[in-house]
């Protein structure tokens, strides 16, 4: 691999994005490649909006990804999903779960929460893979597994066989949550959009 690929794991804090950096970090790893996973930025203990960048390649110095730069958006949330729309790149894919948090400006009344928001980045032109991934979690057995059947829909976008997908999110789940994350990740892969 001659270039660096970019992924942003984009969402609300509590929803399992370090879980999905360390399983997409250790798929990257699985492949042989150098890879840079940030801190998560944000609020993460307070609700609030986080960010997290995976790139890899061949040897990645810096883990930031700029406006423009990413290949893949994986959003854990709709309005996180057009929040960071500007980061990808003119060939990317946002991968998101449909599901809806309430920002502090529409709790309190001052805002509404916008509609349409996979139709309005549609219409940008921007490949769009969207699904219920927390009813995909809950099929599996738990609402938290959220983060893992978003991995699994990303799956088909990474370029990496489905085994070494299976085996990172094996070698990142603890024992006890992993049949529930494994079911979860299949649901997600099998989903089609």
């Amino acid at each position: 691999m001659n270039d660096i690929k970019n992924i942003m794991i984009v969402g609300v804090g509590g929803q399992g994005s370090l879980l999905a950096s360390r399983i997409i970090g250790n798929a990257v790893l699985l492949k042989g490649y150098d890879v840079k996973v940030s801190e998560v930025h944000g609020m993460s203990q307070r609700g609030g909006s986080v960010v997290t960048y995976v790139r890899y390649g061949d040897k990645v110095w810096s883990p930031v990804i700029c406006r423009g730069e990413a290949d893949i958006i994986l959003s854990f949330e709709l309005l996180e999903a057009a929040r960071w729309l500007p980061y990808l790149k003119k060939e990317g894919v946002i991968v998101v779960n449909t599901q809806e948090i309430n920002p502090m400006p529409v709790i309190t009344g001052a805002m509404t929460y916008p509609d349409n928001i996979v139709e309005k980045i549609r219409a940008k032109n921007v490949k769009v893979v969207a699904a219920d991934t927390l009813s995909l979690a809950r099929e599996a057995g738990n609402e938290k597994a959220s983060n893992v059947a978003l991995i699994g829909l990303m799956g088909k976008y990474l370029g990496f066989d489905v085994e070494t997908l299976r085996e990172a999110v094996k070698m990142s789940v603890p024992p006890k949550f992993l049949d529930v994350n494994m079911k979860a990740f299949e649901l997600g892969y099998l989903y089609e959009n």
